[in-house]
């Protein structure tokens, strides 16, 4: 039967070609706008990294003084050198990494080449394993090199490509502010976005070239980038010292069950009491444990006009479905003589509902093809604005499928009431009034 109907359906939409393409068009524009606002929506609040963000938190502590203190209010983003430090060596986590980040000038060897800046990590070794950073050629540090403050370095393959032709550089100086370090691993193709452990520099779009051990960035008095948050006599936070009450680097560690979740929860609140009858501490324990996307969400990263040309743009297809409920109302009571025949000769009011929900569906496939050019058509002017999310802007296979089933399923909602509507006059009403 269904064939049977989209048949009729085809014949019905071919008659009256200007309405059908009204109803087409409505949909399209209200699907098309939608798309492209929710896609964007889609790619922005997305999980950095599937399978490993349940077991990735970030501490939050309170060490600053009584200056604008509010009960329950919430602690620094950030922690200080010394209580980074502390947390670091106490591992108490599965694994554990302290990190900033930093801009370094490069000086080629090749000729070819001009000294450029750029962008820098400074980390720990459990960086690596705990975010599960591939490597194409090489592998990471340990702790013996962080605890050495070693000389080596990690490339990012952008930077190994520009470089040395893509090819195996391990072993390779690289000249690091006028510094030689050893390079001792390339990494694959690994671009989380949002750039979820240090939202400082960019939420999105932030991939670092150049990965070196903290201690070594110390000793060596590379720049530290991302600015920080002091309190009390820590200066201006430009360049903080590492007894400053300054919070400035990010911490995160990995809990693999939630008794260890629990535990270091507990631990953070040990430590803050253990601080504070230290003297370093002077308010109350004051602790957050967030994994990751809670922590995305805390940090608000998807930008606020961005949900809110969401909801617009629903609004707007909430319009265009309207306008399309009229059309087809028109249309179908437009043939109620038709109907009314196919009543006279039995077909029920069920069958008849049916008919003209299918044409409805096919009318939605129509209108989604029709958005589905015009989502392409709005994400590529998406890609033109100067945000740094711009280029993440693209329609994924998910995307692409959801377009197509909310055209259809829009449709034959807008398609029920008109449906319904005109299989309620009886056949004799319809034939006498034609």
């Amino acid at each position: 039967m269904f064939g049977y109907y989209f048949d009729l359906a085809l014949r019905s939409l071919r008659r009256n070609k200007v309405l059908t393409a009204l109803m087409v068009m409505a949909i399209a524009l209200g699907i098309g706008t939608s798309m492209t606002t929710l896609t964007v929506l889609h790619v922005l609040s997305g999980d950095p990294l599937p399978g490993r963000s349940s077991t990735l938190y970030a501490p939050q502590l309170d060490p600053r003084d009584m200056g604008d203190y509010q009960a329950q209010g919430e602690p620094p983003d950030r922690v200080t050198w010394i209580d980074g430090m502390n947390l670091l060596q106490a591992k108490r986590a599965d694994r554990q990494a302290l990190m900033t980040g930093g801009s370094v000038a490069i000086q080629p060897a090749q000729s070819a080449f001009d000294p450029f800046y750029e962008t820098a990590r400074y980390t720990t070794a459990d960086f690596f394993p705990m975010f599960g950073v591939p490597f194409r050629y090489g592998h990471a540090w340990g702790a013996p090199e962080d605890a050495a403050s070693a000389a080596v370095v990690v490339i990012s393959s952008t930077l190994n490509d520009k470089l040395f032709g893509g090819r195996d550089s391990r072993g390779r100086m690289l000249r690091v502010e006028g510094h030689a370090l050893r390079i001792i691993g390339v990494l694959g193709d690994w671009r989380p976005n949002p750039h979820f452990y240090d939202l400082n520099l960019k939420s999105y779009g932030g991939d670092e070239g150049v990965y070196l051990p903290l201690s070594t960035s110390q000793d060596l008095h590379l720049a530290h980038v991302g600015g920080a948050d002091c309190w009390g006599n820590g200066g201006d936070g430009a360049t903080p010292a590492h007894t400053a009450p300054c919070v400035w680097l990010q911490f995160w560690v990995q809990l693999d069950t939630p008794t260890r979740v629990a535990a270091y929860r507990q631990f953070l609140i040990h430590y803050s009491l253990e601080q504070k009858s230290l003297g370093r501490f002077l308010r109350p324990p004051n602790v957050r444990l967030r994994n990751l996307m809670q922590w995305l969400d805390y940090e608000q990263v998807v930008p606020g006009d961005v949900r809110l040309q969401n909801w617009l743009a629903l609004g707007f297809l909430l319009v265009c479905l309207v306008n399309t409920v009229g059309l087809m109302l028109a249309k179908f009571l437009r043939r109620s003589a038709e109907l009314g025949v196919r009543r006279a000769l039995g077909a029920s009011r069920r069958a008849l509902f049916m008919q003209l929900l299918v044409e409805s569906g096919v009318i939605g496939l129509a209108g989604g093809l029709g958005g589905l050019l015009l989502a392409y058509l709005g994400l590529w002017l998406v890609r033109r604005r100067p945000a740094d999310y711009a280029p993440l802007a693209h329609l994924d296979g998910a995307m692409l499928g959801m377009t197509l089933v909310l055209a259809v399923v829009a449709s034959l909602l807008a398609g029920a009431l008109p449906a319904w509507r005109a299989c309620q006059i009886t056949p004799g009403l319809q034939l006498k009034s034609h």
